[in-house]
């Protein structure tokens, strides 16, 4: 079993949900993403996602794309994230999963991607611009290393597509909860948790909630239906605001604000 599989079976046994937030690695540098990885676990979050920062993002709202440019514009480079990553581990209480652009895990090699973020302690990618029916070979890789590879169902998937994606993702589903791209909202669409139901029927793996995700109503709303779920804009916007305040102020504000989140959960 994957450090992810472990998790999601713990929580299963003890009658709990997940919270995921996300973050974007070097924002604004990587000696303060780790502080927040840190923080964020203490906290009581039980999964972090990291951000790779790419110039070309799939579905980040203006929130994380924003914070993708500064971290490139400090030339970021994908072996100082995973450097930090080494350091930052093994301090923690939970697993971390990458969100990377497929480009970057090919210029990188599949296999060295695989082995290098492993290496660093991380649990498991997500790769949002890999199609599943193009995934054989990294998701051969990642069973093959019990390193988890996270795919993505969208409220536009067919169902029959819905289901292939579900055979070839391991750790968890990580489940779109609107059309478009990521970003805080006040309401989400009524249909989700009939959406979400009908997707746990299919398979056995955890389903994960993000996108628009922001208040702890959301989180009441969705713990139900889901086994996890994922925030980012909303902790990404309050991150950006280490380069106008003291660091210290911006790391126990998004503390309390997750705290908030997970005080919501069942």
């Amino acid at each position: 079993m994957s450090r992810i599989d472990e998790l999601f079976e713990r929580l299963r046994v003890q009658g709990q949900k997940a919270l995921m937030p996300f973050i974007t690695a070097g924002d604004p540098d990587l000696e303060f993403t780790a502080a927040v990885l840190v923080e964020l676990m203490r906290r009581g979050s039980h999964m972090c996602e990291l951000g790779i920062p790419y110039s070309d993002p799939i579905a980040d709202g203006p929130v994380i794309q924003a914070s993708y440019t500064r971290a490139l514009d400090h030339k970021l480079k994908l072996a100082q994230i995973l450097e930090m990553l080494s350091g930052a581990t093994p301090k923690l209480s939970g697993p971390v999963v990458t969100m990377v652009s497929y480009a970057i895990v090919l210029r990188h090699g599949l296999k060295a991607y695989v082995e290098d973020a492993q290496r660093a302690g991380v649990a498991g990618a997500i790769v949002p611009d890999l199609p599943a029916d193009e995934a054989g070979e990294l998701a051969k890789l990642c069973r093959a290393a019990d390193f988890s590879l996270i795919q993505l169902v969208t409220p536009t998937t067919p169902r029959d597509r819905a289901l292939r994606i579900a055979e070839s993702s391991t750790g968890f589903l990580y489940y779109v909860s609107v059309t478009g791209i990521t970003g805080e909202r006040t309401e989400l669409p009524q249909s989700l948790v009939d959406n979400v139901g009908w997707l746990r029927e299919q398979t056995p793996l955890p389903i994960c909630i993000g996108f628009g995700i922001s208040q702890p109503q959301h989180v009441k709303q969705l713990a139900p239906v889901a086994d996890g779920l994922i925030v980012g804009s909303a902790i990404v916007r309050r991150i950006a605001e280490a380069a106008t305040k003291p660091r210290e102020k911006v790391l126990a504000d998004v503390g309390e604000y997750v705290a908030t989140l997970l005080a919501a959960l069942p």
